[in-house]
């Protein structure tokens, strides 16, 4: 019943082993995204909390960190790492481009705590100085971890984000950028990073963004997750705009549906940890559109599951996908 109505005829994704169950006792049948809703990034997680560098070790074994974006901010956002990376950097050699890289990671998250999500104007002197003495260290690290495993390329996407937040020339952004893509032409997260840098809060023109994530969508295969660049541009056109409704359009409301039908609706999509926050991309843009044909389909394969990402761009974030969720 659900398929016909949804225009859809596949199977629903077979269960995930891996999957964490969602909570009980939903409030509004939603529910925060844990750990990438993955028992072994849980696990992963758990021992970094704990300064646990051999349990970080042994948790990482199924996971590639130099190319999975979401499994290493899990460690980056995680307050209490900076602490004692350190000593990993430092004591292991074998690992040292691991723990150089979480390290790095993390002095980019631990800036921008620093600096907080306030206007330029309304940043302290001091938040200032910290910010930008974290981020020093963040690319001195990310530069050495990029030099030890020259394959990886998370180095290199992370430091797009440091040179953003460090206001460097135009030149070094575009090497940085084109590193990352020799190393993965369709990596998601560097391409996000890049729509971000043409914003113009960031410097860039109107309608740059949108026209770089339309071109890199052209190239991304069936059920390739590259179709959020579309959704997350439209995002970015909404916060840059002084009109709520500015994506209120037919011919918006178009091209995403057709992104979503070509990346995350599409049977070769895979469901892999933290898939919830593409969803949670597109059912944002959807519903800031007013679409709604596309839009209940992606609220029902969440189930309720909520990622802060991108939904914090909102006053309230989980109010708002709550409300959304209700209406779509």
């Amino acid at each position: 019943m659900l398929g016909k109505l949804f225009g859809r005829t596949g199977e629903r994704p077979a269960a995930d082993p891996n999957a964490l169950p969602a909570p009980r006792g939903r409030r509004n049948g939603t529910y925060p995204v844990r750990a990438l809703g993955d028992t072994r990034v849980l696990a992963l997680v758990e021992a970094a909390d704990a300064g646990d560098w051999d349990g970080v070790k042994a948790a990482l074994a199924p996971f590639d960190l130099g190319r999975d974006h979401q499994v290493l901010g899990e460690l980056a956002d995680l307050d209490g790492v900076q602490d004692w990376i350190g000593r990993a950097v430092e004591q292991d050699a074998e690992h040292r481009a691991t723990a150089l890289l979480m390290s790095g990671a993390r002095h980019i998250a631990w800036g921008w705590e620093a600096r907080t999500a306030e206007r330029a104007a309304n940043v302290t002197r001091e938040q200032w100085r910290l910010f930008h003495e974290r981020l020093e260290i963040a690319e001195e690290q990310l530069l050495l971890a990029a030099e030890l495993r020259p394959d990886w390329v998370t180095p290199w996407c992370r430091l797009l984000t440091s040179a953003r937040g460090m206001s460097l020339p135009g030149d070094v952004k575009r090497i940085r950028y084109e590193a990352a893509l020799r190393r993965d032409p369709l990596d998601l997260e560097t391409h996000l990073e890049r729509v971000s840098q043409l914003q113009p809060r960031w410097g860039g023109e109107p309608g740059e963004a949108m026209t770089y994530a339309r071109e890199a969508f052209t190239r991304a295969p069936e059920g390739h997750r590259l179709g959020c660049v579309v959704a997350m541009a439209h995002i970015e056109d909404w916060v840059e705009s002084d009109s709520r409704s500015c994506l209120d359009l037919p011919y918006i409301q178009k091209e995403l549906r057709e992104a979503a039908r070509h990346s995350i609706l599409h049977p070769a999509y895979e469901r892999r940890p933290g898939w919830q926050q593409d969803f949670n991309t597109f059912a944002m843009a959807l519903s800031l559109a007013a679409e709604s044909i596309v839009a209940p389909r992606v609220f029902h394969e969440l189930g309720g599951a909520y990622t802060p990402w991108p939904w914090r761009y909102m006053a309230q974030p989980e109010k708002a996908y709550t409300r959304f969720r209700r209406h779509a």
